[in-house]
């Protein structure tokens, strides 16, 4: 069946069935990666087999399905019961028949499975009670985890392609003037004004232009690329045709990392079922505009989520960059003018078109306009993937939605950005979270990581494994870059193993600033930012090092000692059990020591104990 104008759009909507073929029950359960890490699949045919075994016939009496990434990932497998609006957390095979019987069948919840707010000790119902959820605004994420992504049908239930629509009815560069006005700018990290680049591709003549979509996510930690392309493709797919209609473009590409089966695959799908409807291919709504997307798979080098390295690589070369003297928006890909947004970027336009630009400029912060999705790791007690205006302080986002730091530890910094970004120290939590505040605090957005880390990371380490990995990730194309990195992490592993000489810190700043004023693409330009930042937030941390073969973190092993805190320790004896040189000792509910002739500094006290108290020491085990 093919569309042929905006109308038999609309009639088509009307004309679907309910969700769930209008069956009275309807369980989602997340299908999002992490999930299905956790189950998920498992729990899902459980609930189909259930229903049979009660006689239910599927999306008459029941409907089960599977939806993208709820967010919550931290409580997976979740799944969703419908009209009833129950959320339950951490579900297996085995708790599905109790919930058939008390919420499908009697319409109680199952208290054990119900969220616990770690703040009230109140079970949560539903989605709406828990504060993970009601601190956010979703609005990228909105359908993600209530939408079964393999369906173009739900989809266009929840007003898909009304967007599109909208734009046909304009000319192209009345789209781009409503993207202009919105104040959008671009998430993969850049932060460039979107209309902006749109216009400039917009006003150059050519046979040939491109849009293009960045789902090479790279970051360690970050995952909001790939939950998005998992669990909301369509909105995606929309984007870019409406951005192509804007720019005057043919044909479109989705690079995807190749570690993303499932983003590839439900993508695959939506471009299929987008096709057959005619809203991708010749004559897209009867509008005489011809526009397809294929997808384009990364072979996971991280500077491809540079642009012009990552147009080589979709034209089949080596993923390297290439000096900027001429736009991408003028000369890009097969050296046609070429659009490329992230796929959250393309994932707001939609919106942006049917709700209005005011609504969109309306939300955030002046010159921030809109939400932004962060994925929320690390020593968080609540992580997963989190959508709030720009603007929202740090404080809130970590403690409020993210419930503060695990086991109530102390909050040491914040890294924003990735291995490109910055790390904040908690005199930084009330930074605003946007473009411009995260760069004046020493950081920087990025596609959206944030990794929490507490009082037991050491900083100095935390740049060494940074730098470790740009390190293996550069593309080795300008000597800056190159010799630098290299330069850089022989420095670092020099202070974390204790070899380090006097006037290697000074020496280390010196390469990292060299590196960042004089290499070639944003890579390098940027791979300073995690030692520049802790160098400038832990000054201490690297005096110490340097200085004194110390670490306060007590995480580089051979530089701190440990012992046992007698007023603090409870006996639990966990310690002695996770030691794997069998140097702690000590009766039940007795206070235990440490043999530091046997102790060989591992951490894994350290990380084990609930008490504080593993007391980190000057000298190291052995002396």
């Amino acid at each position: 069946m093919k569309l042929n104008n905006p109308r038999a759009l609309e009639e088509y909507r009307v004309s679907l069935p309910p969700k769930g073929g209008g069956a009275p029950v309807r369980v989602r359960v997340c299908a999002g990666t992490g999930c299905i890490a956790s189950g998920s699949q498992a729990v899902y045919d459980a609930f189909v087999r259930e229903a049979e075994n009660h006689g239910m016939t599927i999306g008459v009496d029941f409907a089960a399905d599977t939806t993208g990434c709820h967010g919550f990932c931290e409580n997976g497998p979740i799944v969703q019961i419908d009209p009833a609006n129950i959320f339950y957390q951490h579900v297996t095979p085995d708790d599905v028949p109790e919930i058939f019987e008390k919420t499908i069948r009697e319409g109680e919840s199952v208290e054990r499975l119900l969220y616990r707010d770690a703040a009230t000790k109140k079970r949560c119902k539903s989605e709406g009670e828990i504060p993970f959820y009601t601190h956010q605004q979703r609005i990228v994420l909105q359908r993600t985890g209530h939408i079964d992504p393999t369906d173009i049908n739900d989809y266009i239930r929840e007003d898909g392609y009304s967007g599109l629509v909208k734009a046909l009815s304009f000319s192209p560069k009345e789209v781009v003037d409503e993207v202009i006005k919105s104040g959008l700018r671009g998430r993969g990290g850049g932060g460039f004004p979107t209309g902006t680049k749109w216009e400039s591709a917009r006003i150059v003549e050519s046979e040939k232009k491109y849009v293009v979509a960045n789902g090479d996510e790279g970051d360690p930690g970050a995952f909001m690329n790939r939950s998005l392309m998992e669990g909301d493709p369509h909105s995606i797919i929309e984007g870019m045709i409406i951005g192509a209609w804007a720019v005057g473009a043919g044909n479109g590409y989705i690079y995807v990392r190749d570690e993303y089966p499932l983003a590839v695959s439900n993508l695959r799908r939506a471009i299929v079922e987008a096709q057959r409807l005619g809203l991708l291919g010749t004559d897209i709504l009867g509008s005489g505009f011809d526009f397809d997307i294929e997808i384009t798979r990364g072979g996971g080098a991280f500077v491809c989520g540079e642009s012009t390295a990552l147009m080589a690589s979709i034209e089949g070369m080596a993923g390297v960059p290439r000096v900027k003297y001429i736009r991408s928006t003028e000369k890009g890909l097969w050296d046609a003018p070429a659009v490329l947004n992230n796929v959250e970027t393309w994932s707001d336009i939609p919106r942006i078109i049917l709700n209005g630009a005011a609504w969109y400029a309306g939300i955030g912060t002046e010159n921030n306009s809109g939400t932004k999705v962060f994925s929320l790791v690390g020593k968080i007690k609540n992580s997963g993937l989190v959508e709030v205006p720009l603007g929202t302080p740090l404080r809130k986002i970590i403690f409020d939605i993210g419930g503060g730091v695990m086991n109530n530890r102390e909050f040491k910094a914040v890294q924003s950005g990735g291995p490109s970004g910055g790390c904040l120290p908690a005199s930084k939590l009330d930074t605003p979270v946007d473009f411009d505040h995260l760069k004046e605090a020493g950081a920087m957005m990025g596609s959206g990581g944030l990794i929490i880390m507490d009082d037991h990371t050491c900083m100095v380490n935390v740049a060494q494994y940074f730098i470790d990995f740009l390190v293996g990730e550069c593309c080795g194309k300008c000597t800056p870059c190159r010799e630098g990195l290299h330069a850089m992490q022989v420095l670092l592993h020099g202070l974390t193993s204790g070899t380090a000489r006097p006037g290697d810190v000074a020496l280390l700043r010196e390469i990292a600033e060299s590196v960042r004023d004089t290499s070639l693409c944003g890579l390098g330009q940027t791979s300073a930012n995690p030692v520049l930042s802790t160098m400038k937030f832990f000054p201490e941390e690297y005096e110490e090092h340097e200085k004194e073969g110390f670490c306060r973190a007590g995480v580089c092993s051979g530089l701190y000692a440990v012992s046992i805190d007698p007023e603090t320790c409870t006996g639990c004896g966990m310690c002695a059990r996770v030691c794997p040189a069998n140097a702690i000792s000590g009766e039940k509910k007795q206070v235990h020591v440490v043999d530091h002739a046997l102790c060989i500094t591992c951490g894994s006290c350290v990380d084990a104990c609930r008490f504080n108290a593993i007391l980190i020491e000057r000298g190291n085990s052995n002396d």
